[in-house]
């Protein structure tokens, strides 16, 4: 049996990946949460079937906030950004926000 490709829930710090990681269980789809600073060859090799940004305290503005590598966009996988996750998303493309 093929393992299951899982949905990756990068937590940047919100108190509701667990909750965005459930909901996604919910609907009967297997997903993991990961940390922000996870690499995108260590995401890729867990073979993602989507991936989530999740929402933090931070400011993509902030000295020190946690980024997106804009590689990540490159993968083949899709991506869906949640508040901060959105805001970082748009920050690596080169947006604004």
């Amino acid at each position: 049996m093929t393992a299951p490709r899982p949905v990756l829930v990068v937590d940047f710090g919100a108190q509701y990946a667990q909750l965005i990681a459930r909901r996604v269980r919910e609907a009967r789809v297997y997903s993991e949460i990961v940390p922000h600073s996870m690499s995108i060859d260590e995401m890729m090799a867990r073979n993602p079937a989507a991936i989530i940004l999740s929402g933090g305290p931070s400011s993509v503005y902030e000295a020190g906030a946690p980024q997106v590598d804009a590689k990540l966009f490159d993968a083949g996988v899709p991506v869906f950004g949640i508040c901060y996750g959105f805001q970082a998303m748009a920050a690596a493309l080169g947006g604004t926000v």
